[in-house]
């Protein structure tokens, strides 16, 4: 499959990535390169290769829960550049 840098110019406008004619023109073979390859996979016979979400099985890799006691709120505070009313003190965001 053959990609022309106006298609090029045309989706990176679209990911709003700013490109130029001549970085465009200068993709066009690389681009060109790696179609041709997705193209040479769409020939692979996968027919009797069952649908996979991993390429190997694994579980759940989460710890278990384990109750545990919680931080105490001058501990949390410690290090908290500004506090006030045993609260930690950020910048107004919003309005």
């Amino acid at each position: 499959m053959k990609i022309t840098s106006e298609e090029i110019l045309h989706v990176a406008d679209l990911a709003r990535l700013e490109l130029d004619a001549a970085a465009a023109r200068s993709l066009v073979p690389q681009i060109t390169e790696i179609l041709e390859y997705v193209d040479l996979m769409q020939q692979v016979d996968t027919s009797d290769v069952p649908p996979t979400t991993h390429a190997i099985s694994l579980k759940n890799a989460f710890r278990d829960d384990v109750c545990r006691t919680h931080l105490e709120n001058a501990a949390a505070l410690e290090n908290a550049p500004e506090k006030d009313a045993g609260c930690f003190v950020v910048p107004r965001i919003i309005g």
